[in-house]
C-alpha cells in the first residue's frame, strides 16, 4: 500500500492549518471575514460588546453590508445602532488581532478575545496573543495606529 494519499492528506491538512493562522494576501481587506466568508466579527455582534458586555452571535436574519463585508446582529435595535454610526462599534483595525497590527503584519481573530479600551472594540488572534498585548496597551495601539492601514498593502 502506497503512503502518497496519506502525505498529500498531511500537506492539505498543513496548508489548511497554516491559513488560518494568518490572513492571507489576497484576503487582505480593511474588514478581516477570513478566507471562506463575507461575515465580519465571524458572525458576532459587535454592538454586544459594548451593549451586553459579552460576544453574542449575530443572527442571519439580522445582517448589514458595510465596508465590504456583512456584519450580523443579535437584534434589530443593535443593527439600526451600527447602521447610525459604525465606526463607534467596527473593531478597530478592521478587526483583524489587535497585536499583530501593532507589529506590522495582520492575523485573524477569535471573537471571544476581545477588549474595550477607551470606546472602541479590540480583537486578538488568541488569550496567550492577548496577554502579550494587554502587557502595554496604549503602546501597541500607538503602534498599530501607526501602521494601520498600512499592513494591509
Amino acid at each position: 500500500m502506497t503512503r502518497q494519499p496519506l502525505r498529500i492528506a498531511a500537506l492539505l491538512f498543513t496548508f489548511l492549518l497554516l491559513q488560518s493562522f494568518a490572513a492571507p494576501a489576497a484576503a487582505k481587506e480593511p474588514v478581516y471575514t477570513g478566507v471562506f466568508s463575507s461575515l465580519a466579527v465571524s458572525g458576532y455582534d459587535p454592538v454586544a460588546y459594548f451593549v451586553e458586555g459579552r460576544p453574542v452571535e449575530g443572527r442571519k436574519a439580522v445582517e448589514f453590508e458595510w465596508n465590504g463585508a456583512t456584519w450580523r446582529f443579535a437584534n434589530a435595535e443593535n443593527r439600526a445602532a451600527f447602521a447610525a454610526d459604525p465606526e463607534k462599534f467596527a473593531p478597530q483595525y478592521g478587526g483583524y488581532c489587535a497585536w499583530a497590527v501593532s507589529q506590522g503584519t495582520t492575523a485573524s481573530t477569535e471573537p471571544e478575545v476581545w477588549r474595550i479600551v477607551d470606546g472602541k472594540l479590540y480583537l486578538n488572534y488568541s488569550k496567550s496573543v492577548q496577554s502579550t498585548w494587554v502587557r502595554d496597551i496604549p503602546g501597541n495601539i500607538a503602534k498599530a495606529d501607526k501602521n494601520w492601514p498600512g499592513v494591509l498593502e
